[in-house]
């Protein structure tokens, strides 16, 4: 069986934020030879549809009670307007549990206040939209002297981005995973910030296809 990408999706979840990982880590179209195949499952409070900021329809795979670490090979969270309120409380738990069973765990802008109000920034180093953006919101959060001014941070198995920065946080996913080799990864990011043919055709090159 594959391992699993666990995307959780939220009502207002920001459509961007994962938008450059999941078509890679679902298509497997660029992985190195030998990376393992993904799945990737949606799942969410209940097996309701979920509408994303942008209008979209998801119609969840799982609720979050159901998902468990093994098997798993990442849970991905989104940014949204709501992670501060308790009916998240299930998802942070879970977070939690994969963390602790060594299963990475990705959060970008609105998840990152989740997981500061409930302490898993506190000992990690960690980025979000801005320091004050967690301090103002989060009055549990104690992990600002890990608090690093970069688009996207990997910690071990914790990757935190701030919401303008969806292509940094896929290139920490794709590192994390090892799905990539090194040079695939540099090319596919290079593309995605030069916008160059060139780029393209390093890509390929690097995946043996010139």
């Amino acid at each position: 069986m594959n391992a699993v990408v666990y995307l959780y999706a939220l009502d207002t979840m920001a459509d961007w934020e994962p938008g450059y990982v999941l078509p890679e880590l679902r298509t497997g179209r660029f992985f190195r030879a030998g990376a393992p195949r993904l799945d990737v499952r949606v799942c969410a409070l209940a097996r309701q549809p979920v509408t994303s900021m942008g209008g979209l329809r998801i119609l969840p795979d799982l609720d979050v009670d159901e998902l468990r670490p093994e098997g798993a090979a990442l849970l991905l969270l989104p940014g949204g307007e709501t992670w501060l309120e308790p009916r998240h409380a299930p998802t942070v738990a879970k977070a939690r549990e994969f963390l602790a069973a060594g299963v990475p765990v990705a959060a970008i802008c609105g998840a990152t206040l989740a997981l500061a109000q409930a302490g898993l920034l506190d000992r990690r180093a960690h980025t979000s939209n801005a320091p004050e953006f967690l301090t103002r919101f989060c009055p549990a959060y104690a992990g600002g002297g890990l608090y690093m001014s970069a688009p996207a941070v990997a910690d071990g198995d914790l990757i935190t981005a701030g919401g303008a920065a969806p292509l940094e946080f896929a290139v920490e996913i794709l590192r994390r995973l090892d799905v990539f080799a090194p040079e695939t990864l540099d090319a596919w990011r290079e593309l995605h910030v030069r916008k160059e043919p060139r780029c393209f055709d390093a890509l390929l090159r690097s995946l043996g296809r010139s």
